[in-house]
């Protein structure tokens, strides 16, 4: 069954991005960059070494930050190759956009790509956006789903301090399900905040270990204010067949579960990015 995805996703990706034709110089690196995110920096990681197994020079440009910044790099052509996700970037270049389905995401975010960017194959590997509670604020006030927060009269909601601007933030909070929240730009301690009872709901990325492992209750999104959001490789045109090639198996071969496997291994075991990655391509046959 892996395998039949595995060959499906690759093939959904050539049947509908024309990507031959584009060639790289062998003697210039191919530039790799990440959010400033360890799940992100692991996967960026992947790509490296599976392209350097390829026989491809890669130059590692990780944690560069958010979207703001790392676009225009990206358009610039500061950076060849980077780990992104569907529903989010789609979002980023097209805020109107209503597609919530993984595969009409994917189409729409082909579409809407600048010239000279390419969207390699979409991994069944998801991390996206989501909106979690405690259990007890959950049992508290009978929560499951996005839906029951309008019956409360206030709602904090903790997350980076971007979400502040994001569609499916405070403004997409109220108009897809009519819920008013106080936002509080928390960062990187969001979860902490959460626990701490310093805000009620916190955005946390769905590939984040610390969600099971808080016993964290993510609500459901029936409106589908998150689009779907698959682990996508955004590539210049620097890359030639071979090295999207190598990029698309790793994409392929990586599962939902691999990712939060990877990712617990980071926070629980403290390994670095390039061990964790290396681990998981020799355990899928990637490299030696």
């Amino acid at each position: 069954m892996k395998q039949q995805l595995r060959i499906g996703i690759a093939a959904l990706a050539i049947s509908t991005l024309g990507l031959a034709g584009c060639s790289a110089q062998s003697s210039d690196p191919i530039v790799i960059g990440s959010q400033a995110y360890y799940s992100n920096e692991i996967v960026a990681e992947a790509y490296a070494q599976a392209l350097e197994a390829a026989g491809y020079s890669v130059e590692r440009s990780f944690s560069l930050g958010q979207r703001d910044v790392y676009v225009p790099a990206i358009l610039e052509g500061e950076v060849d190759l980077f780990p992104e996700y569907t529903g989010n970037l789609l979002q980023y270049f097209n805020p109107e956009a209503s597609e919530t389905e993984a595969g009409a995401v994917y189409q729409a975010l082909v579409a809407a790509l600048p010239a000279g960017l390419s969207a390699l194959a979409m991994s069944p590997a998801t991390d996206q956006d989501s909106y979690n509670v405690t259990q007890e604020f959950a049992a508290a006030n009978n929560l499951s789903s996005i839906t029951d927060l309008a019956n409360l009269g206030s709602v904090t909601l903790g997350g980076a301090p971007e979400l502040a601007e994001r569609p499916y933030g405070p403004q997409g909070l109220l108009s897809v399900y009519g819920v008013s929240v106080e936002f509080l730009a928390t960062g990187d301690t969001t979860v902490e905040s959460l626990l701490a009872g310093e805000i009620d709901m916190a955005n946390v990325y769905s590939a984040d270990p610390r969600i099971n492992l808080l016993g964290l209750v993510t609500l459901s999104d029936p409106e589908g204010l998150f689009l779907a959001s698959n682990l996508v490789p955004i590539a210049s045109e620097a890359l030639d067949q071979r090295a999207r090639d190598a990029v698309n198996a790793v994409s392929s071969a990586m599962s939902a579960d691999e990712l939060v496997a990877m990712n617990v291994r980071s926070v629980e075991e403290q390994l670095s990015a390039a061990e964790i990655a290396a681990d998981w391509l020799r355990s899928e046959g990637l490299i030696d």
